[in-house]
């Protein structure tokens, strides 16, 4: 297809702040298309974005439309769905988003769709199983954004720790995008050098316990968390769209669980190129299948058609 057009579906604070992200940038990204089930909040976000494009970096082509404009797009990024209340798990949301999202993906798919999903709505991993499901597509074409941005901020508490730049950290969260993720701390390094050598035991429990947890602060001082991972799904996209190759942490499927979760893979033009073995620890193995076991709770949890 290769018309690098995306469509972003759900424009409040997250679909909008993916829009505002890629076209601060140069992006791969020629033309985005905005949707929302409140077809005039899509129309104003895409007129306030067009204002912008005078004084932008690069030339983005900025619409609001219907989900038939999801035919020639090569990826649809989903983001509508319940927001998460302060105190609230993401799990908590899974009833509520999923019947908006089997419609969603149905009317998508109706459309002649043939590119990839990028889930972002939480519970992340448990509805980008279900967008695999609803959608027919292949696996590898069906992405969650993951642990991509517990990842970032990982590498950014690490950071601070050791005074160094967080784009020199090397370190993933892994497991479900939620209370059960965990940090590979086997695999965290800073110029080659190991964290957990770096850092004593209580600094990394207290960062890994952070990281799990910010978004529950964030939520709670000022009612949702975007930029963040408006951030991280515009890093995605351009990863796809450029065929970058990069190596992400985040949500494919495994089929040996049959869960998605996030996990460092290489992410192409195709969507998923493979899921990185990387050595676990004893404890990092189990509590990774400790992640698997609540995800795949959670799948069983619901009782809807596919």
């Amino acid at each position: 297809m290769d018309n690098n057009k995306i469509m972003i579906v759900g424009t409040g604070n997250v679909g909008a702040s993916i829009a505002f992200a890629l076209m601060n940038q140069r992006t791969a990204v020629n033309e985005i298309v905005l949707t929302d089930i409140i077809a005039k909040d899509a129309e104003g976000e895409a007129m306030d974005l067009r204002d912008a494009l005078a004084v932008a970096p690069s030339y983005v082509k900025i619409s609001n439309g219907t989900y038939k404009d999801a035919k020639d797009c090569d990826v649809v990024v989903i983001t509508a769905g319940a927001p998460q209340k302060p105190g609230e798990t993401r799990m908590n949301l899974l009833k509520r988003n999923l019947n908006v999202l089997k419609g969603m993906v149905e009317q998508i798919m109706d459309s002649g769709f043939n590119g990839i999903f990028l889930v972002v709505t939480n519970p992340l991993d448990v509805l980008t199983y279900y967008a695999m499901k609803f959608s027919g597509l292949p696996a590898e074409k069906v992405i969650g954004s993951g642990t991509v941005l517990d990842s970032a901020r990982l590498r950014q508490r690490i950071a601070s720790f050791l005074n160094v730049n967080s784009k020199s950290v090397h370190a993933y969260q892994v497991g479900e995008h939620g209370d059960t993720e965990l940090t590979l701390w086997s695999a965290a390094d800073v110029g080659g050098q190991k964290v957990s050598e770096l850092l004593p035991k209580d600094t990394l429990a207290g960062i890994s316990d952070f990281v799990k947890n910010e978004a529950y602060d964030i939520i709670e001082k000022k009612g949702a968390t975007y930029y963040g991972i408006a951030a991280c799904v515009a890093s995605i996209l351009n990863c796809i769209l450029n065929d970058e190759m990069r190596v992400l942490p985040v949500s494919t499927y495994d089929s040996y669980s049959d869960t998605y979760y996030g996990f460092p893979s290489v992410v192409g033009r195709a969507g998923i190129i493979r899921r990185l073995e990387l050595p676990l620890s004893e404890e990092e193995g189990v509590e990774l299948q400790k992640s698997i076991n609540a995800l795949q709770k959670a799948i069983k949890s619901v009782k809807i058609k596919v």
